[in-house]
């Protein structure tokens, strides 16, 4: 039979909140049962550290700059290339959106102008505000069980657990499966959280003491460094992790004491708790799916479209920086007697690998604009899972709403991590098997010219390789 297709993707989760990988602060059973049913790739790199560029990449298969979707709040989505959810529905799947897509802007009061996207089954919500009037699937759900959506997200204490949009999007999610049909199904799942407002209910915060929080990626030396790219495009700026610049809405002076809004370790504790919610609301969509008796038969991948600094280096959020924790995302596939159980990959993997790998799984041809690459081979046992890629990569091109300019790409190998700021003198360069944590800068350094030089080079093919192409050839002449 052709496998349903359960695709699971939070907003601005780190590589490192699962427990079963070694995160001692957090609970997540559930997404520990997809990592001992399926594949982990421990070593999963989105393609732009910023959502839309990176859905569009890994919707389509090719980087962000193919497709010509390099930031946030754009007008439109290009007619062309198609999305893979599209050429599912081409294929007879039944497709549902629950959630987030932001492949446009939504912004003015306005939902995002749809895409040849290929869902029948719509429930979409943007973010966990009260901005649209109409086409809001998420606060239509709220206002349906007698409350307003813009009442509730001020509360200090987040917005409780059944008016959240994580369980509304289970609620959907469940719903979707369980529709009559004589197709397989594909449902893509985009959750809010853990992006900020970091609004947990407050139940869920309780469970994470920020006293018992690791603290993040910090040195005295981070400052000097955030000086020194300030030119780059960021969405905070250098401080002391106890005094990030960010203004958290959901801090109460009373509950919250001694810690002031702008701890880090307030932040992750709060971070921690979204967590905690999104797990336990898988652990329902996963339950029905197996009380209906599909879960044999039903491909799941859970993901997310980046990563969240969360103080490391003495940032907060998102925007032109490539550090580990920013760009490094989970990526989970699990499909009981198909897919390798319990196996971990260290390979270096690209989220435009998700498209190709969904369509082979399914027995559809890939199309050959996909720069993508397939890890079936991986996920089947037949290839090691030590490697499958020499290097990935990742961009930024004037992503966020002031547009200032700021171009730059990284790539990194088993070894390096090389960031160029195109235009700027200033760029990075790390040695990830000596200093995995990205604290040496070794981009002046002159016992690294040779090899600053080399991954400049190569980071210039890669760039040279992921152009959009063009139109299909067809003939010799």
């Amino acid at each position: 039979m052709t496998p349903n297709i359960l695709w699971i993707c939070t907003d601005q989760q780190r590589y490192d909140t699962i427990a079963a990988l070694g995160n001692e602060h957090v609970s997540t059973p559930n997404i520990d049962s997809l990592v001992a049913s399926g594949t982990t790739f421990t070593h999963a790199y989105c393609q732009s550290p910023i959502c839309t560029p990176s859905r569009a990449s890994f919707l389509t298969g090719m980087y962000a700059s193919a497709v010509h979707v390099n930031g946030n709040g754009l007008e439109y989505f290009p007619d062309r290339p198609k999305l893979v959810t599209r050429t599912f529905a081409d294929a007879g799947y039944d497709c549902g959106l629950i959630g987030k897509l932001h492949l446009a802007s939504a912004s003015g009061g306005n939902v995002e102008p749809r895409a040849d996207d290929g869902y029948r089954y719509w429930e979409y919500s943007h973010a966990p505000r009260d901005d649209w009037p109409v086409g809001h699937g998420y606060a239509d759900w709220v206002r349906e069980k007698g409350k307003v959506l813009g009442d509730l997200v001020p509360d200090p204490d987040g917005v409780p657990t059944e008016y959240h949009q994580t369980t509304w999007c289970a609620d959907k999610t469940i719903e979707f499966m369980a529709q009559k049909r004589d197709t397989p199904w594909l449902a893509s799942v985009n959750i809010y959280d853990p992006h900020p407002p970091f609004n947990a209910p407050r139940e869920y915060r309780d469970l994470f003491d920020p006293a018992d929080m690791p603290g993040p990626l910090f040195r005295e030396s981070d400052l000097a460094e955030q000086e020194r790219l300030s030119f780059a495009d960021f969405q905070s700026k250098g401080c002391y992790p106890q005094e990030l610049g960010w203004k958290n809405d959901y801090y109460s002076a009373e509950k919250d004491a001694p810690w002031k809004p702008s701890d880090a370790r307030l932040l992750k504790s709060v971070y921690y708790a979204m967590i905690k919610l999104v797990d336990d609301q898988l652990g329902r969509i996963l339950q029905a799916l197996d009380d209906s008796g599909q879960r044999d038969n039903t491909i799941v991948v859970f993901t997310s479209d980046h990563g969240e600094t969360l103080g490391d280096h003495g940032l907060i959020q998102k925007g032109c920086r490539f550090y580990e924790g920013l760009v490094r995302v989970p990526l989970i596939f699990s499909w009981p007697g198909h897919i390798e159980a319990g196996q971990r990959s260290d390979a270096l993997v690209e989220l435009s690998d998700k498209a190709p790998t969904l369509l082979e799984l399914s027995g559809q041809e890939i199309p050959e604009n996909m720069t993508g690459k397939s890890l079936v081979p991986i996920l089947t046992g037949k290839a090691a899972p030590d490697h499958h890629r020499d290097f990935v990569r990742c961009e930024y091109y004037d992503a966020l709403k002031a547009r200032d300019g700021t171009l730059a790409t990284m790539y990194r190998d088993r070894r390096y991590k090389l960031v160029v700021y195109h235009g700027r003198d200033y760029g990075e360069l790390y040695d990830l098997q000596e200093d995995p944590d990205e604290f040496d800068n070794q981009w002046e350094n002159s016992a690294f010219a040779n090899i600053r030089a080399d991954l400049i080079k190569r980071s210039f093919d890669t760039s040279v390789i992921a152009m959009d192409r063009g139109p299909r050839r067809i003939g010799g002449i």
